[in-house]
């Protein structure tokens, strides 16, 4: 597969999985998004009526994928069906970007606590004429290993090829 390093923007729930996507953030071989902190979110969307604060987040939103070529979905036990999850994923697919799920339901948080495995976001979204969920094409890789040290090792050898392979899935699609 390609050796460039690409630039990906990662979508996950924040308050529960923040840590968990850091540690795949930090991952070297691919350039993600740095996530908003408290204070910058606060920025984005405090003191704004719904309306205001929808579009706030949809223009961090846009702003964040810039340039990014492939969306990286980090799968915790609440992430799927979530509004702005299912923004991310639909505004990546129809802007052509490859998208692709990793489950980090098996990584750490900072209390070292794992959580149970949630659903497949890519489930929840339809896409082309007759309707089809993006699940039939997009993939959602549950990482081997038994601990979290083994799943975090799986996601690290993987994630470049994982990426690479949903670039060219949503080529052909």
């Amino acid at each position: 597969m390609d050796n460039t390093k690409r630039r990906v923007f990662y979508s996950f729930h924040y308050k529960p999985d923040v840590i968990r996507a850091s540690q795949v953030r930090q991952i070297g071989a691919i350039e993600g998004n740095k996530s908003a902190t408290d204070n910058e979110w606060e920025k984005i969307t405090g003191g704004k009526d719904e309306a205001a604060k929808d579009k706030a987040i949809k223009k961090w939103i846009a702003d964040q994928m810039e340039g990014r070529t492939c969306t990286v979905v980090l799968v915790g036990q609440n992430t799927a069906n979530r509004k702005w999850i299912n923004h991310e994923i639909v505004t990546s697919w129809n802007d052509g970007k490859g998208v692709v799920g990793i489950y980090i339901h098996g990584l750490k948080n900072f209390e070292g606590v794992v959580s149970t495995q949630g659903n497949n976001p890519f489930d929840y979204i339809t896409f082309g004429e007759p309707k089809k969920k993006l699940s039939s094409v997009v993939k959602c890789y549950n990482p081997a290993g038994s601990n979290s040290k083994e799943r975090y090792a799986w996601i690290e050898k993987h994630l470049s090829n994982a990426i690479e392979e949903a670039i060219i899935i949503r080529k052909a699609n």
